[in-house]
């Protein structure tokens, strides 16, 4: 579905993999594009390939969001572009490397990526979006946000917070005009793995989808309105009467007495 002008999205970690096809599709959909990544030479390259196959406006930033300065000029970039319709907070950095054999520095450097600067762009783009009435925020969490035991734990616990992050933002932004999605990937095509030291060759085919097929899906959830969009779950049932039962525990979490069973004997 193209339309005429959707006003502008920023995409992080736009360079490669998910970050890359969700700036292909937004563009094909109306949308002018600032993508954002640290590797300079990719982001011109597919920013040039965009310009030529769809005419949309894109303006790149190489910016590692884990540094504090090159964060900061993104967040006022959130903050002073009223064009910025949608962010897509994608950036992110993940392991599958167990907890005892993992370096404590590199986990800290993954906190401040996937949850520091995924929250800092997330409060510089919303006043914005509440002021004008219109917005959106898509952020890519992870299956492991709900299975975190599957990898590495702090990993799992970033991604957790990303969710929980969306569920609550969306809570208090529903009335406002501000739409919130949280996207939850199974394994993925992409660099992650290479990166993380397994190659995606080690992995079955079976539990691997691209990164096309992944953002094409994302995208459809995001046109139903879903706050939570899993592609890889084929049975939405599940989640339905996963969400349903965290809902229906939610009045009885706070009470004032133990619980019966946990009465001294």
């Amino acid at each position: 579905m193209t339309q005429e002008n959707l006003g502008t999205a920023l995409v992080t970690g736009a360079s490669s993999g998910i970050g890359a096809v969700y700036a292909e599709r937004l563009a094909r959909r109306g949308y002018d594009l600032v993508l954002v990544a640290r590797n300079r030479d990719r982001l011109a390259a597919l920013a040039q390939r965009i310009t030529d196959e769809t005419r949309r406006s894109v303006e790149i930033i190489d910016a590692d969001l884990s540094e504090s300065r090159a964060l900061a000029a993104v967040e006022a970039k959130l903050k002073e572009d009223a064009s910025i319709t949608l962010v897509v907070n994608n950036a992110g950095v993940g392991t599958h490397t167990p907890l005892l054999d993992s370096d404590v520095d590199s986990m800290t450097r993954m906190i401040a990526l996937n949850v520091t600067a995924l929250t800092r762009l997330t409060y510089a783009a919303v006043p914005g979006f509440v002021a004008r009435g219109r917005g959106a925020v898509i952020n890519i969490a992870s299956i492991v946000s709900i299975a975190p035991e599957i990898l590495n734990g702090v990993y799992g616990g970033t991604k957790a917070f990303v969710l929980a992050f969306s569920q609550s933002l969306h809570r208090e932004l529903a009335d406002k005009g501000v739409r919130i999605q949280a996207v939850l990937p199974g394994a993925t095509a992409t660099d992650f793995w290479e990166t993380g030291g397994l190659p995606i060759e080690n992995l079955d085919r079976e539990i691997v989808m691209s990164a096309s097929d992944l953002v094409d899906a994302a995208l459809v959830g995001f046109d139903r309105g879903e706050l939570v969009t899993i592609p890889p779950l084929h049975d939405g049932a599940k989640w339905d009467a996963y969400e349903a039962l965290r809902q229906a525990m939610a009045p009885e979490l706070s009470t004032s007495t133990p619980a019966a069973r946990y009465a001294a004997v």
